[in-house]
């Protein structure tokens, strides 16, 4: 009994830890964001007394983040929808249909996840410029869709496979072609594991700063992190409302995640253990 309470604290003083590290940055961040100027060049640790809300009216306002907003929704809900579909269905096809060259097809798409955008993103913008795209909306999706769906369709390919084959072959006995398979049998079974890629594919395409930087030059087209990243400069010495800022951009995801968290982690735990 008292090995098993020892390994229990072994496993829970880290864990602890990890909480402590992960939860103290954002509760340090509100603090901040609610402290006049004044205040936080007096006092940057302690406790805020004052309560500024209109730091986050200044954030809100003044740095247009409203347009940043509408153009990181358009953006994301299009490319997650791209993604979802397009992975469905080669995933679909990966796992229960044979054709020349499908190991083939699976391995590149294994390979392309090892390439960080970094590496190709110079010709990424070479070709979205020479097609006439560059800052755009369209620019970005094609951006977004070409770097987060090889991931996406491995783990589409994962847990078809778990789905006996046995099914969808019934499916087809019944008069059902190809697509109605997919669409009558597959997205209904695969609405765990869509939910889920959706979910962390959303969060990828908010959160990103560096692809939506090189391709949205345009400050009216900014996205909701570039845009965050600029109130940097606008206001260098008013840390709290540039935290504001930061925390108006976090909000979505948090709220996101509390909402979704079991659907995530049933998801990831249904992709992995299938296949």
């Amino acid at each position: 009994m008292r090995k098993e309470k020892l390994g229990r604290w072994i496993l829970a003083i880290p864990m602890m830890l990890l909480a402590v590290a992960t939860i103290y940055p954002m509760v340090y961040a509100v603090n901040i964001s609610l402290k006049s100027r004044r205040e936080y060049v007096l006092d940057r640790l302690g406790p805020t007394t004052e309560l500024m809300f209109s730091n986050y009216v200044d954030a809100w306002v003044q740095a247009d983040m409203g347009r940043y907003y509408l153009n990181s929704i358009i953006v994301t809900v299009i490319s997650v929808a791209l993604i979802l579909l397009l992975a469905s269905m080669a995933g679909y096809s990966l796992s229960h249909l044979t054709f020349r060259g499908s190991r083939v097809t699976f391995l590149i798409i294994l390979a392309t996840m090892m390439i960080p955008f970094q590496v190709i993103m110079v010709p990424v913008i070479k070709v979205l410029s020479d097609i006439g795209i560059m800052d755009s909306y369209a620019g970005l999706i094609a951006a977004y869709v070409s770097q987060f769906l090889p991931f996406t369709v491995f783990f589409m390919t994962a847990f078809y496979s778990g789905i006996p084959k046995e099914i969808t072959e019934a499916a087809r006995v019944d008069g059902n072609g190809l697509f109605g398979v997919w669409r009558r049998i597959m997205l209904p079974l695969g609405r765990p594991a869509l939910l889920s890629m959706g979910i962390l594919n959303a969060l990828f395409c908010w959160n990103d700063i560096l692809i939506a930087l090189l391709i949205m030059q345009s400050p009216e087209n900014r996205t909701v992190m570039v845009g965050v990243s600029a109130l940097r400069g606008q206001y260098p010495d008013n840390i709290p409302t540039y935290l504001a800022g930061i925390l108006l951009v976090v909000l979505p995801l948090v709220v996101v995640y509390i909402i979704f968290q079991r659907q995530i982690t049933a998801g990831v735990t249904a992709g992995a253990t299938k296949g």
